[in-house]
């Protein structure tokens, strides 16, 4: 290490080289100094394992990984920013109304106005070219610390009372602020250096509100704003507008009923929600079976959706209306672990469809529509090897069998059933409640909090292997889960809105776990300072049907 003077040593992964850098260089300067290959521009960079602006200085030792929209966090850093432009021009041009981005829709999020105002094709054209205007001019980002009281003060001038009230329910003395130019905001994670970095996106009409259409992170020079994601987009907005009804759209609104003592009964109540929309799927395969003939109900989504406590719940409906439901786990036809085909970057790839023991689980399927009984196997997570059960399966005139895992909708899973002879579900935790009004949170991270938690305490993998994973389970979504969502016959939401702060106490120690000498640091840090804008709740009064409880224990249900 260079310690002569006032310089350190820099790494950079992407060159492989090691710089010697002044005290307080900006990680600007350092890639302006830098050669390689950048085919977009750069947004942030993982610094000693942690995520950071490139205005972060550099006063010691660093290994620094410059990345661009391609990688996952540099995508969520374009959409943060673009979010921060597309706040500042709606502020202009519609100071009368407040625009929200809803939650997220495909490569692009789903905005509205309060009003539910219904701009005409001139004033989205209008919206678009501010943005635009605003990306040109190139207005700094900053990040800076001030006296809480003092940024409470400057959002109460921008009437960000969301924003307010997220400060207020989680005080401390000292609050981080953004600014675009000299309009303040807050978006948990780093941002692009000034507004020129976003420069790709589309805004156009969408339902009640606006589609704000991102690059695609695969493929960043392709903006497709044709979105048709309906049947997705219906079951967001149900939430969104019941949410809205109950009085915990953002955090800070969260907090403040938390705070005032009604979190056992914001428990009881999204229960409840979530046991009327069961019901209603529960009768929908009754018509279907009345009408043509339903007896496989399919259940998929994305890992940590809630799928096996779902099914359960989905059986116990189906027995109240007469029915004998069967339960298979796509899970429990894994090949064995070392039979699992190998991804394209030499790791076992536990997402593909080649995954699952096609041929033994279609066999057991043609057999149980026979008549014939059928020893099921049930895979070991800890030994990673099939073990089988001691009772056979066996399917009666009022069965309905309910087989859920990430390929259910996949055509290809089941080849020999006629569509039409399956009910098709789609299930994933569509996370409704914001951080604040341009500040969603995405329903990746609900998901992988639940899965830190859940795979600690069953599965054996501690929060560090689980966020290894991470980035190969979001691929496999992409590619095996996502193409099929929209041919489910209806969705579900997972999500309660009051989870995140259950999850908080749980999630935080095995979070801290992860020590600072590995990449998963930087996703563990990043999720200890979002969970940390929470006010937790005690799971003491989550029942113990909760599709929580998958998660978190205490369940009633046997997996």
């Amino acid at each position: 290490m260079c310690m002569e003077g006032k310089f350190v040593d820099l790494r950079c992964v992407n060159t492989a080289t090691t710089l010697s850098v002044e005290f307080g260089t900006s990680l600007c300067e350092v890639l302006s100094n830098l050669e390689f290959e950048q085919p977009y521009p750069i947004l942030a960079a993982r610094v000693n394992n942690a995520y950071k602006d490139l205005s972060y200085k550099v006063y010691k030792p660093v290994t620094v990984e410059f990345f661009d929209v391609r990688h996952f966090e540099g995508y969520r850093v374009y959409q943060r920013t673009l979010s921060f432009v597309m706040q500042m021009a709606s502020l202009e041009l519609f100071a009368d109304d407040k625009l929200r981005i809803r939650h997220s829709l495909g490569d692009g999020f789903y905005a509205e106005f309060d009003s539910l105002r219904q701009l005409s094709d001139e004033q989205i054209a209008l919206l678009k070219s501010r943005m635009h205007d605003i990306v040109s001019h190139k207005l700094p980002i900053t990040r800076h610390k001030r006296p809480t009281e003092e940024v409470i003060a400057q959002y109460e001038e921008y009437d960000f009372d969301d924003r307010v009230e997220l400060l207020k329910t989680r005080p401390q003395l000292y609050s981080t602020v953004n600014y675009l130019g000299s309009m303040p905001g807050y978006f948990y994670g780093p941002l692009a250096p000034d507004s020129s970095y976003v420069d790709r996106f589309d805004v156009v009409r969408y339902y009640n509100g606006l589609y704000v259409a991102l690059p695609e992170r695969a493929n960043p020079e392709r903006v497709d704003a044709n979105i048709r994601l309906d049947k997705m987009f219906e079951i967001f907005h149900e939430y969104q507008q019941w949410i809205d009804i109950m009085g915990v759209p953002t955090v800070g609104d969260l907090n403040r009923r938390i705070l005032d003592g009604d979190a056992s009964e914001l428990i009881k109540i999204a229960e409840a929600f979530h046991e009327i929309k069961i019901s209603s799927i529960a009768h929908s395969i009754m018509q279907a079976n009345t009408e043509r003939g339903v007896r496989m109900a399919l259940i998929s989504g994305p890992s940590s959706s809630g799928k096996t406590t779902f099914s359960k719940r989905l059986g116990v409906q189906l027995r109240v209306r007469g029915y004998d439901p069967v339960l298979i786990a796509l899970d429990d036809y894994f090949v064995d672990r070392d039979k699992t085909p190998l991804g394209e970057d030499g790791k076992p790839d536990f997402e593909a469809l080649e995954a699952i023991d096609l041929a033994t689980l279609n066999d057991h399927l043609a057999r149980l529509q026979a008549g014939e009984s059928v020893e099921i196997p049930r895979y070991d997570f800890i030994s990673g090897r099939r073990q089988w059960h001691e009772k056979p399966l066996k399917l009666t005139d009022r069965s309905i069998l309910i087989m859920e895992g990430i390929h259910a909708l996949n055509p290809r899973l089941t080849p020999s059933i006629a569509s039409d002879q399956k009910f098709k579900i789609y299930i994933s935790c569509f996370t409704s409640v914001a951080m604040d009004n341009f500040s969603r949170i995405p329903t990746s991270d609900n998901r992988m909090l639940r899965r830190t938690i859940r795979d600690n305490a069953t599965r054996g993998n501690d929060a560090q292997r689980t966020l290894s994973m991470w980035a190969s389970v979001r691929h496999g979504e992409e590619k095996h889960i996502f193409p099929y969502q929209e041919n489910a016959d209806v969705m579900f939401n997972s999500s309660l809105f009051y989870e995140i702060s259950v999850l908080r106490a749980l999630a935080e120690p095995v979070l801290r776990e992860v020590p600072d000498t590995v990449p998963e640091y930087a996703e563990a840090k990043r999720m200890l300072k979002f969970l940390d804008n929470f006010v937790p709740i005690a799971p003491d009064e989550i029942p113990p049907t909760s599709l929580l409880r998958e998660f978190i224990g205490g369940s009633s249900f046997k997996y």
